[in-house]
């Protein structure tokens, strides 16, 4: 089989980790594995160190046909091969449904994964899309009904049989290291630095546990965006004089070596996770986490029992919740435990590329 996976952004995070763990695994499996992407440093030096074969498109806006040329040229290379597209955006799967009519091969099969939680659009052009797609993944039961509410009386302009839920997972499951015996109670966010993700009510929560003497713990906050919204948020740690109790990390490209080094994980999320790849990653390294239900949480976690739950956009609760673990260690061992059992049966990768690989080469 010959791969192709379409990577449209210029930063790693977790969408593109999650292709490149599936371009690693058929890579290393013996497949033809081709990475097209933006010539992003970023990006690139993550899948050349892997080994992947490595194209360049501009992976642009619709229309996109100079990106369809592009992958026209790639797929006419093997006319005979039997080809996957896999893209993680509708505009890039319009680009390979182009590409797949220019090359007159009506046998590649393309695949979108559908990484967040938003209503379909019913539109000609989208309709278009969903049609001509041979496998949609979403990656939570939360992400398929949000897309399908679109249609509440069930008349899908597409074919719901090419639906399919496959929860993420990774790789390579890091060593389960003990919490930190040394230094500080920590915890930590880690992931893309952008509103919605619940980080102003982390400062806010930090305020209040130092005002009120709740605990004693740093924060740690680990990840990349926007610059402007990177100093919004130390002016916030200013003004709620908290600045002192942050650690401020750009490097998450190794997140377990980061998360080995935590006790906690806080990821109050305001805007519905499709989703969380952190919330997993704390999942799999046993760490226990402090998190909201307003999206796909429910689907891999359970309050109280392999984390604590929090309301969306509360500073207070999330406080209370954090001072609680701070001062808690069985509880945090209990929750982290737990948690790690759960990824182990259910969130595995042996499970995810199983049911990947059922959609790639069916029957």
């Amino acid at each position: 089989m010959r791969l192709i996976h379409i990577i449209a952004e210029t930063t790693m995070g977790g969408r593109q980790r999650y292709a490149l763990d599936i371009c690693s695994h058929f890579a290393d499996c013996g497949h033809d594995v081709i990475a097209v992407t933006r010539d992003a440093k970023a990006i690139d030096e993550q899948f050349r160190k892997a080994g992947i074969t490595l194209r360049h498109a501009p992976v642009r806006d619709y229309p996109d046909i100079f990106s369809s040329l592009i992958l026209k040229r790639i797929i006419e290379e093997q006319p005979d091969q039997k080809t996957v597209i896999h893209v993680h955006r509708y505009r890039d799967a319009l680009t390979a449904i182009t590409a797949r009519h220019l090359a007159r091969r009506p046998d590649i099969r393309i695949i979108a994964t559908r990484h967040k939680s938003a209503p379909g659009k019913d539109n000609w052009l989208r309709r278009l899309i969903y049609r001509n797609l041979d496998a949609h993944i979403f990656v939570s039961r939360h992400a398929l009904d949000t897309f399908l509410s679109s249609w509440p009386n069930g008349r899908f302009p597409f074919d719901s049989r090419n639906l399919f839920v496959i929860p993420n997972s990774r790789r390579d499951v890091p060593p389960r290291t003990p919490e930190p015996d040394k230094g500080a109670i920590t915890a930590m966010y880690h992931g893309i630095i952008r509103q919605g993700k619940g980080l102003e009510d982390i400062i806010r929560a930090l305020h209040i546990i130092k005002h009120q003497r709740l605990a004693k713990l740093r924060l740690r906050i680990a990840g990349t965006g926007n610059t402007d919204y990177l100093d919004t948020l130390r002016h916030l740690a200013v003004q709620e004089d908290v600045l002192e109790m942050i650690d401020w990390s750009r490097n998450i490209d190794d997140p377990a070596t980061l998360i080995s080094k935590c006790h906690f994980g806080v990821l109050p999320a305001v805007t519905p996770e499709a989703f969380g790849m952190a919330n997993m990653e704390y999942m799999m390294a046993g760490r226990p986490q402090i998190t909201t239900f307003n999206g796909a949480q429910g689907e891999y976690l359970t309050p109280e029992e392999s984390a604590v739950a929090v309301p969306p956009s509360d500073p207070v609760a999330l406080a209370h919740a954090m001072a609680r673990l701070a001062g808690n260690p069985d509880l945090r061992s209990a929750l982290g435990r737990n948690a790690a059992r759960k990824y182990d049966t259910g969130l595995d990768w042996q499970t995810f590329i199983i049911n990947l690989t059922r959609i790639y080469i069916p029957g």
